[in-house]
């Protein structure tokens, strides 16, 4: 055995150990975290400094089949409340940045029912429902959301489209049931207002 077969070794030990490490912070980050997020040809949308990115009317895609089971075992189809705005947020309860944002979500929610706005949530990678209601009661959300454990109502929303990346990420379907915002991260009272008001405002 050469002089130089340890030190290749431990080389190519190092170069494995980071490799691994890179594979989990990514897993990490799409799991709960701020995705990146970026404006393009194909997306058409652009990317507000309130961390909200916006696509013009003339652009909007079609929101996709979102229906299914909640978390409290009822069915919900996000294409029934058509002729509203709704405000979809992907969360899970295991998430500390849903845990941040869960009192302004409720408080929106409460202030925008009465304007022709309706607040839903996919809840995601939990794997009992009992953990989301928990979630739910806590945080005395006031709306519903569907029961998507393993995620694959996320993967439903179109290529180009402004589409959830991580969690919490919220998106905004205007009175047509098409994608006109999204936000990647968790929300202030203001930053959530800021998606809502010019939804609200359009004809």
């Amino acid at each position: 055995m050469s002089a130089d077969a340890p030190r290749r070794r431990t080389r190519r030990h190092r170069i494995l150990l980071f490799a691994a490490g890179a594979a989990a912070a990514s897993l990490c980050l799409s799991a709960c975290g701020d995705g990146a997020s970026g404006g393009s040809a194909q997306t058409r949308f652009v990317q507000g400094k309130d961390g909200v990115d916006t696509v013009k009317k003339a652009d909007r895609q079609p929101a996709p089949d979102l229906s299914g089971e909640t978390t409290t075992g009822k069915q919900l189809d996000v294409a029934d409340y058509k002729g509203k705005v709704v405000i979809l947020n992907v969360w899970g309860s295991w998430c500390g940045p849903c845990i941040a944002e869960a009192p302004n979500f409720a408080k929106v929610a409460k202030e925008t029912k009465g304007k022709g706005v309706q607040f839903l949530g996919i809840n995601t990678r939990d794997s009992q429902k009992s953990q989301a209601t928990s979630f739910e009661e806590e945080h005395k959300v006031p709306y519903p959301s569907l029961f998507d454990p393993t995620g694959r109502l996320m993967l439903r929303f179109p290529k180009g489209s402004l589409n959830p990346q991580s969690i919490p990420s919220t998106i905004a379907i205007d009175r047509h049931g098409k994608i006109a915002a999204r936000s990647i991260g968790p929300l202030t009272e203001d930053e959530l207002r800021s998606m809502v008001k010019p939804l609200i405002a359009e004809k």
